[in-house]
């Protein structure tokens, strides 16, 4: 059977953790900045969890894990 390929998008947007969980960056953090509160941009900042629900699409996009 052939190597499975790797999702590049998805390489390029997802690392795993430790437990097999997958960092994500938040949205809304690229432009239109000055409205919004230095809290709020520092917030976006921090990477976060993907949800349960997509949890299983990334782990198919990602078959070796992202390193």
């Amino acid at each position: 059977m052939p190597k499975m390929k790797t999702h590049r998008g998805a390489a390029k947007r997802f690392r795993s953790t430790g437990t097999g969980k997958f960092k994500r960056s938040k949205a809304y953090k690229s432009h239109i900045l000055t409205k919004k509160t230095t809290k709020r941009k520092r917030k976006l900042d921090t990477p976060t969890t993907v949800s349960s629900s997509d949890q299983r699409k990334v782990e198919r996009m990602l078959p070796y894990g992202a390193r």
